[in-house]
């Protein structure tokens, strides 16, 4: 009977951690409350293409492998498909298929002219040298041709891959091409059409949304105590910039271990640790605390920045922040949500929270295809402008149709994208 007891529990918690099951919850809720009808809430749920490629690859040592990757272009109604393409040895196409899915609702929050789209290819980088990782991508985007470009299908670096990979798909893209076209990814190198501002946008964009929601808390940046989960990209960027603002970080999460110091965490000082010792532990900035332990601690802000479902139907209760500001694609399950909206917590959705990035993949695109480049300063000036207003327009969703933020984040995405395909008709 016990072991029939854990046997449920793990099924149970199998099910919460389905990405694809998670994204069918909350759109199902935001289409309810939005009154959709039964053909047009098909549509909006099910993915316009997905892709399934074997990639045959040589290896260094001579061997042939092939490898399985996949692209899911969730929605086109709104322009073409952007998002990322990840590299790791689980990715999964239920995993595909829920991200394509959240890149749809993410670029319809900050009303930019994309629809979703995802990719990734299993395999484990950590054991692949630059060479094999090359040939998997160029042969990679080579299966693709026919579904990628500019006006199609816009990928971006994502889990495991960088602007080095975006430069070996835009050159492999345009070589079939015959001519040079940098806007067929984004993320890439400054020297290959890339968007000044980019690698700090997504944690930028954290920053953005927290200034704007501690106004309705009536906190000042110097009242505020911060806790952040991930000191990657994401997470270390949203670090140094909250920092900047002066918000008090007082605890720095990572796979390894925690900081903790109530009296606050300098991160540039913490990524030069970090740099010379090869991790946050033994900080002489702060002390060592177990991670679990780190993310219940109380404080005004939460940034999960890491990885998926860190907050679920098993430890959300014990959050003690005021405000989750999702820095990374679902770190908070389906069944979590219920759980924290009674708690009173102030959720900042993922699809609003981290869109800093997308949005200035969105500015590059834009430049590349203009053929001008902008400065920084403009960058970020005009990514401030799209990020508070996305906040107000899903704040005031939430206030008018009495609804918590994600399920309001949800309900004007769905809003915008059902208006294109309205507009659009359908063609038979």
């Amino acid at each position: 009977m016990i072991l029939e007891d854990v046997n449920n529990q793990e099924a149970a918690l199998e099910r919460e951690f389905n990405p694809w099951l998670a994204a069918e919850t909350r759109f199902n809720e935001a289409a309810l409350r939005l009154g959709l009808d039964d053909g047009l809430t098909k549509v909006l749920r099910s993915p316009a293409m997905e892709v399934t490629v074997h990639i045959p690859v040589g290896l260094d040592d001579g061997r042939l492998e092939v490898f399985t990757g996949y692209r899911v272009q969730h929605s086109l109604a709104r322009g073409p498909a952007k998002g990322g393409i990840r590299f790791a040895p689980d990715v999964t196409l239920d995993e595909v298929r829920a991200l394509s899915s959240w890149m749809t609702w993410k670029c319809a929050v900050v009303n930019i002219p994309f629809g979703g789209g995802k990719g990734g290819v299993i395999c484990d980088p950590k054991i692949l040298s630059p060479g094999e990782l090359e040939r998997i991508t160029r042969r990679y985007t080579a299966e693709l041709m026919d579904i990628l470009g500019p006006e199609r299908d816009v990928p971006a670096p994502d889990m495991n891959t960088n602007e080095q990979t975006m430069a070996w798909i835009m050159d492999t893209y345009s070589m079939h091409k015959r001519h040079t076209v940098t806007a067929v990814v984004t993320g890439k190198p400054l020297n290959l059409g890339g968007s000044r501002g980019r690698p700090a946008a997504t944690g930028r964009g954290c920053r953005i949304v927290t200034l704007e929601a501690l106004k309705r808390f009536g906190l000042t940046p110097a009242d505020t105590e911060v806790v952040i989960q991930g000191f990657g990209n994401v997470g270390g960027m949203a670090a140094r910039l909250m920092h900047e603002s002066g918000l008090k970080i007082i605890a720095i999460i990572e796979y390894d271990g925690a900081v903790y110091n109530p009296r606050g965490i300098n991160p540039f000082e913490l990524e030069k640790h970090r740099q010379a010792t090869g991790s946050i532990t033994h900080f002489a900035g702060g002390e060592d605390m177990d991670p679990q332990e780190a993310l219940f601690l109380p404080c005004d802000v939460l940034v999960p920045a890491a990885r998926e479902n860190v907050i679920h139907s098993q430890n959300a209760g014990k959050i003690q922040a005021k405000i989750l500001c999702e820095g990374a694609n679902g770190p908070t399950t389906a069944q979590a949500d219920k759980i924290l909206e009674d708690k009173g917590v102030f959720v900042i959705p993922d699809i609003l929270a981290n869109a800093g990035g997308v949005t200035v993949s969105y500015f590059e695109w834009v430049q590349d295809r203009q053929g001008y480049f902008w400065n920084e300063a403009l960058v970020n000036e005009r990514l401030e402008e799209i990020m508070v207003n996305s906040f107000n327009d899903v704040v005031a969703f939430a206030d008018s149709h009495k609804v918590n933020n994600r399920t309001a984040a949800y309900m004007v995405a769905l809003d915008r994208v059902a208006f294109a395909i309205r507009l659009r008709g359908i063609y038979a």
